[in-house]
């Protein structure tokens, strides 16, 4: 549930493009992000598709490729799991109420290279996991019309309780496929 209140208002609303090519579309808050983000980014990783992180703390949800021996997994095509950095960095899976209430992904093959994805916590908003022009797998978000390779989520969170956080602003951060240009997408709800 407090996914989805979460994912509900992550989806409403849309930044402006800027017109100056190769730059980061931004706008500006009452909060420094500087501040509020003061988070590293996990290592690359060839099947990692996107992450989310919280103010909460360091602890990172990886949204990475399921694959075996080169071929993506049909029924279940991405893994979710936990890097708890705010402990010893270790890797470790969903438990139940986080990957079917939360943080989990319910998938459904649209065709060959296509898959419909969304957050079991938010289902009316699909994701797209597809190839892109660079051969690789990618997910796609479409907001107000305008296509984005999702690489970023991130939650700033202060109060609130455990199934109804108090959310100051959420954050999208991703690649727009046609131009290169990187997009940020931020409001607060």
């Amino acid at each position: 549930m407090r996914l989805s209140i979460l994912l509900l208002y992550l989806f409403y609303s849309y930044l402006p493009v800027s017109k100056t090519p190769n730059k980061s579309i931004y706008k500006t808050f009452v909060t420094d992000p500087a501040q509020d983000d003061k988070f590293a980014a996990p290592s690359e990783n060839i099947g990692r598709l996107f992450y989310m992180q919280r103010t909460s703390n360091s602890n990172t949800l990886i949204y990475e490729l399921n694959a075996k021996n080169g071929q993506l997994d049909d029924e279940n095509p991405m893994h979710v799991y936990w890097l708890r950095y705010a402990e010893k960095g270790q890797k470790e899976e969903l438990n139940y109420i986080q990957r079917k209430f939360a943080y989990g992904l319910v998938t459904k093959k649209i065709n060959n290279d296509q898959y419909d994805v969304r957050f079991v916590s938010y289902k009316k908003f699909p994701l797209l996991l597809m190839k892109a022009n660079d051969g690789k797998y990618h997910i796609f978000a479409t907001i107000e019309q305008k296509q984005m390779m999702l690489n970023r989520v991130f939650i700033k969170i202060e109060g609130g309780s455990f199934w109804l956080p108090n959310i100051i602003y959420i954050e999208l951060k991703g690649i727009d496929p046609s131009t290169g240009r990187e997009i940020i997408h931020r409001f607060k709800p």
